[in-house]
């Protein structure tokens, strides 16, 4: 019992340090100087990766990704400052490679989209529920015939009903 409770824990803890997201930045990347290393850190984790579009290009290991760092660390090694830098691939990608696009007329559905959705959703569920619990018959139900009486009283087995 005890074997088979170390062997779960062992397997797990091998599970758990196989999820460890592996760093993406490789040796070869990195710049000497720690604090143009950690802009193009800053940068990198302000990019969206083309690729796999909900990781900065700091966490993706694509090879897209590891050409947008490259491009990143070129060009604040040339000089650009990191707003110079995030604006020149903005150009060459678009809004979209920002993982914060800003808010303009053409990314106002992006940001207000889900919560319009989520309104007309609300909206909709409410007015069906409301719908559902108030009748739908508003005739009043006609008084049973005499002959109708006798019939559900036989039906319910209850005495006959006089009138």
């Amino acid at each position: 019992m005890i074997r088979a409770i170390l062997s779960f824990a062992g397997l797990a803890l091998l599970m758990l340090g196989a999820s460890v997201p592996a760093a993406a930045v490789t040796p070869d990347e990195m710049l000497k100087d720690p604090a143009l290393e950690a802009r193009a850190r800053d940068v990198s984790r302000l990019l969206r990766c083309v690729v796999c579009q909900n990781q900065s290009i700091d966490d993706s290991n694509a090879p897209l990704a590891q050409d947008l760092r490259i491009l990143v660390r070129e060009r604040l090694t040339a000089g650009d400052t990191n707003d110079q830098t995030i604006n020149f691939i903005v150009a060459r990608y678009g809004n979209f490679v920002l993982l914060k696009p800003p808010m303009q007329l053409n990314t106002v559905l992006l940001w207000f989209g889900p919560a319009l959705l989520f309104a007309l959703a609300s909206f909709g569920l409410h007015r069906t529920l409301k719908a559902q619990a108030q009748p739908t018959d508003k005739v009043a139900a006609a008084p049973l015939s005499a002959d109708e009486e006798k019939r559900l009283a036989k039906l319910l087995g209850d005495a006959p009903v006089k009138n």
